[in-house]
């Protein structure tokens, strides 16, 4: 270090510059403030986000299935892709939004339900005819 920066007075005018700036906060020590009572709420936010930390790590651990690597959240998510007006199986995106709004495929959302999504949403279903 340099001969003014181990000078008591150059530190002295440094604070002093600090606190003019950004206020008297600025220059306190953090030590000053802090209690047993943040102390024992740091540990609880602490054991928070520790939980937290362990439940995401869990659920992105990798696992090997058919030679490739999935999260193990993909493998507890479980997917509908039968319509359940027609029963026809989809693979198509577009069916996505229809099954999780409406419960029934894209076909089904346009013969059914377009325009008449009150009488849907109140319980109406088409008949089976077998």
């Amino acid at each position: 270090m340099s001969k003014d920066k181990k000078d008591i007075n150059y530190i002295a005018k440094l604070e002093k510059a600090i606190k003019a700036r950004w206020g008297a906060d600025a220059i306190v020590n953090p030590k000053s403030s802090w209690d047993q009572d943040k102390e024992k709420e740091y540990l609880e936010q602490l054991k928070e986000t520790t939980k937290k930390d362990i439940v995401y790590n869990d659920q992105s651990e990798k696992v090997e299935m058919n030679g490739f690597l999935v999260t193990k959240k993909l493998l507890n998510k479980e997917t509908n892709r039968t319509c359940p007006v027609c029963e026809t199986y989809s693979f198509k995106s577009e069916d996505d939004l229809y099954m999780l709004k409406f419960d029934c495929c894209h076909k089904c959302y346009i013969l059914y339900i377009e325009g008449r999504e009150e009488r849907w949403v109140s319980g109406w279903r088409p008949t089976t005819e077998k």
